[in-house]
């Protein structure tokens, strides 16, 4: 099943992200796909600081990997963007990060293909008008979780 939201902007974006952390395992794998810009890690900001991650968030474009650690949970966040062959994935260790009792989360995963196992769960953003559509696979998420969670109806479009 594919859950569909739409959304206004980045602050919506970051408070979707915020929203979402409850209803992942602590231990799950997540693609997150879309163009440049399409609000990957605005999602992930959003995550990461409902789980309590404090100071600067930023893409881990140029570091492949950021790592973070918040009220007894680790949460790995990848940007595969800059990678040239996935078997490079091999030389940071992956089967490492992934094995680990952790939150996996990964920007441009095609780039990992035939190295990167299968996700748990699906996110794709991408533009739509003014705004944005985010669509999730791999988790049931009630169609009101943002109304509940984020206390602010109107991050909906």
């Amino acid at each position: 099943m594919i859950n569909e939201f739409h959304l206004e902007d980045n602050a919506a974006t970051e408070q979707f992200g915020a929203a979402l952390l409850p209803y992942l395992p602590e231990k799950s794998l997540i693609f997150l796909y879309g163009e440049l810009g399409a609000g990957k890690t605005t999602l992930v900001r959003g995550l990461l600081r409902s789980a309590g991650v404090t100071g600067t968030i930023k893409s881990p474009t140029y570091a492949v990997i950021e790592e973070y650690s918040a009220h007894h949970r680790k949460i790995f966040h990848f940007d595969l963007y800059r990678l040239a062959d996935s078997q490079e994935l091999e030389w940071i260790g992956i089967d490492d990060y992934l094995m680990q009792s952790a939150l996996c989360l990964i920007e441009w995963p095609c780039k990992g293909k035939g190295v990167l196992p299968q996700a748990d769960i699906n996110i794709t953003l991408s533009h739509q008008n003014d705004g944005r559509l985010i669509q999730i696979s791999g988790i049931e998420i009630p169609n009101n979780f943002l109304m509940r969670a984020c206390k602010n109806n109107n991050i909906l479009v």
